[in-house]
């Protein structure tokens, strides 16, 4: 009964989630399956506003490639074991071609590894660890996501430059926190301050952070480095607050943020914070084209954020090298859509002009983000400015220091 209950629900995904075009007789069908936290605490990051992103990218794709197109949509929970049941299901009996957005670095990895075995396409935009394409890398993924290292280096980067020595972090205890305290170490290390201590807490099921607060409090940190995301994030600024953190001029930073937090946190709260986006709503003509694109199918009216841009942009990405090399074939290989994307210039309207490295690793610049005082904001959602630009051959960790496996042969 359970299990009769699964394949309706995924089936409802399917048929509910099919782009808004004519189905072509005859001609072959791509399914690309949104796998996401649509429960947990990425929710507002990724969830439904990813779902609504891909479809954008169906929509603006078109009907040129010769083939029908179909997203389907499930809820990873954020657990290692219901992500990859998912992805197994949807490879071996619904016929999914690629798997997208995948909003937590385990679940990535194990995709990795289960997608290359079944020679389908792992198009990732979601999960944030670095390791995506360094020790986990796979010859069927792309990773489209600002990881750990670009974050930590622009965010962190800004911090210590800024005359910051001493941080203390707070962690979420798997690969994605983990890969991000291992960041920002590198970066305060690299000038010349030091990581002083760090708590790291089970996740997703904590809330309350106020002991891990107060043991940072203690060591007398010049920042409080939060290695975590979404809710997480949220909690602890509100909670940091609330203990007058800012009082002992304690700084508590995001190394991991999106417009929505801010949005969540108002900018009475969340003035001042730093963030690092791969792209950001009202950056430039054609980002602002796209949004009001997007809008329509946003959750709560919800403005879109950088990892749902990224779902829009590796997807339509996708599609563009299935129409290059052919749907029988992108059906046949992910491996072969790989390469086709490696190969292939990308240009949308959230990033403009930018390429897929050897290592799979999406190649653009990165923008640090500072929320607006609310006398700056001019309406809704106008919370954030450009405090720097890091260029797209500087954001991201150089290919030769990633150490991904299948590079070396």
């Amino acid at each position: 009964m359970l299990d009769l209950s699964r394949r309706l629900l995924l089936g409802a995904a399917a048929a509910g989630s099919l782009a808004p075009r004519a189905r072509a007789q005859g001609q072959p069908t791509i399914r690309i399956g949104v796998l996401t936290d649509m429960s947990g605490p990425y929710r507002d990051i990724t969830g439904p506003g990813a779902v609504a992103a891909a479809r954008q990218a169906v929509q603006d794709f078109g009907t040129t490639g010769g083939f029908n197109v179909e997203i389907l949509q499930a809820d990873h929970q954020n657990k290692a074991d219901v992500g990859l049941n998912v992805a197994r299901q949807w490879f071996d009996r619904d016929g999914v071609d690629a798997i997208t957005e995948v909003s937590n670095s385990g679940i990535a990895f194990a995709l990795n590894v289960l997608a290359r075995e079944k020679n389908k396409a792992h198009i990732n935009s979601g999960a944030a660890s670095s390791d995506m394409t360094g020790a986990q890398c796979s010859p069927n993924a792309v990773h489209w996501n600002t990881d750990t290292w670009a974050q930590s280096q622009s965010t962190a980067g800004a911090l210590a430059k800024a005359g910051a020595k001493r941080f203390y972090c707070i962690t979420a205890d798997y690969a994605f926190g983990h890969s991000v305290q291992r960041e920002v170490t590198r970066v305060v290390r690299a000038h010349g301050g030091e990581v002083v201590g760090s708590s790291v807490y089970p996740f997703p099921q904590t809330t309350d952070f106020s002991s891990f607060l107060v043991s940072a409090a203690a060591t007398r940190p010049d920042v409080i480095a939060l290695c975590n995301a979404g809710t997480d994030m949220i909690n602890c600024v509100k909670q940091g607050q609330e203990f007058g953190l800012a009082n002992r001029r304690i700084r508590v930073a995001a190394m991991i943020g999106f417009v929505v937090d801010v949005h969540t946190l108002g900018l009475q709260s969340g003035q001042g914070l730093l963030m690092t986006e791969s792209t950001y709503w009202d950056l430039n003509d054609r980002t602002r084209a796209l949004t009001r694109r997007l809008l329509p199918r946003m959750p709560n009216n919800f403005y879109p954020n950088s990892a749902q841009f990224q779902c829009y942009s590796v997807v339509l990405h996708y599609l563009k090298a299935a129409a290059a090399i052919g749907a029988a074939q992108a059906k046949a290989s992910g491996l072969a859509t790989i390469e086709a994307m490696k190969r292939m210039p990308t240009d949308d309207d959230a990033f403009g002009p930018g390429l897929v490295r050897a290592d799979g690793r999406k190649i653009h610049p990165t923008y640090l983000l500072q929320a607006k005082a609310p006398s700056e904001s001019r309406g809704p959602w106008d919370y954030m400015k450009v405090n720097a630009t890091t260029p797209a051959e500087e954001a991201f960790r150089p290919l030769a220091d990633g150490g991904c496996p299948f590079l070396r042969g």
